[in-house]
Parts: structure tokens; sequence; C-alpha cells
């Protein structure tokens, strides 16, 4: 990553645009989860239905208190990490992040430089593989550019984690694994 990139990326975002970064599995796109329109235009680019809902990155618990009601202390002890939770939401949360879900998919991440896009932004992200609804997450910043080009407003060039799948998420309630690692 050059020097700058992080804090080019956290202007970006915080003047509402869409940033690709590396996460632990692969490229993440992301954005304030607070601004709408940033938003509806990921999910738009992706081609992903807003009914599906979103993952929040953040750098550390603290981030994700406008979020969520509680954290329970055995999703705690799992940060950092690349174990995303479905949470209790807080009542403001908007739709457009949760879908038709009644809770919230979050994760305290591992990844040095999705934490540090977290901390630089001053706030949690959205955080969705970079692709196209449906298709393979990119896991280089070259084939982020070949996918998506000019349609995004910042790409961090960077490696990703060594994770061989996506983040597993499960209920922080039931337990229940909602989708496998």
């Amino acid at each position: 990553m050059h020097p700058g990139e992080l804090q080019q990326a956290a202007q970006i975002i915080r003047r509402g645009g869409l940033v690709a970064y590396p996460t632990e599995y692969c490229f993440g796109l992301g954005c304030d989860p607070l601004h709408r329109a940033a938003v509806l235009r990921l999910l738009r680019l992706k081609r992903r239905p807003v009914d599906k809902g979103l993952i929040l990155i953040a750098a550390d618990t603290e981030q994700l208190a406008r979020y969520v009601t509680e954290i329970p202390e055995h999703v705690r002890a799992s940060w950092p990490g690349p174990h995303t939770w479905l949470v209790e939401p807080r009542e403001s949360v908007p739709g457009w992040i949760t879908g038709q879900h009644p809770r919230l998919a979050v994760r305290v991440t591992a990844h040095p430089v999705a934490a540090a896009l977290c901390k630089a932004a001053g706030m949690a992200l959205v955080s969705t593989s970079a692709n196209r609804g449906g298709g393979v997450p990119a896991r280089t910043d070259r084939e982020v550019e070949r996918l998506f080009g000019r349609e995004l407003d910042f790409v961090i060039h960077d490696v990703v984690g060594d994770a061989p799948a996506p983040t597993p998420i499960r209920d922080a309630v039931t337990g229940e694994l909602v989708r496998p690692g």
C-alpha cells in the first residue's frame, strides 16, 4: 500500500464514496453504512438485492456500538478474527443494512489494512465481497480493477489475508451456522 492511500480512501468513504480493500479472504467493497445513497450504489454495482442484508466490519467493538444492542462475550472472544456473527441490531439501524433479516452481521476484522481503514474512516464499514451477484470474489487489486473499472471511487493496493474461505457466519443467539467458512 502506498503512503497516503489509507487517508485518501477514508476521505472518500466519509464523502459517500465506494472503496475496495483487502480482507481476510478476498477484496471487499465498502462504504459508510449510514450513507443510504452509497449503500444503494454499492448494491446496484454488485447486482445484489437489498433484502439480502450486508456485513459490517470494524476495527474494534466500540465502532459497532451504534449498530448493535450488545455483543455477547463469546462473540467478543472470537475477535479480531475471521468470524462474522449475527447480533441484535439497534432499532435505528436502517433496513438497507439488515435487509429482510432480524439480526445484523458484524465482524471485528483481523486484516490489518481493513482494520486500519475502519480506524482512518472513524467508523464501521459495509463489507461485501468484490464481485457481481453470484460471481467469484476478487482476490487481488488487479481483479477488482478488471471487474469494476472506474465504477469504484478508490482501490487500496495491498494483499488479502490467508483465510481459505469467506468468514463463517453464525447466529450469536442460537449458535446456528448460517454460512460455512
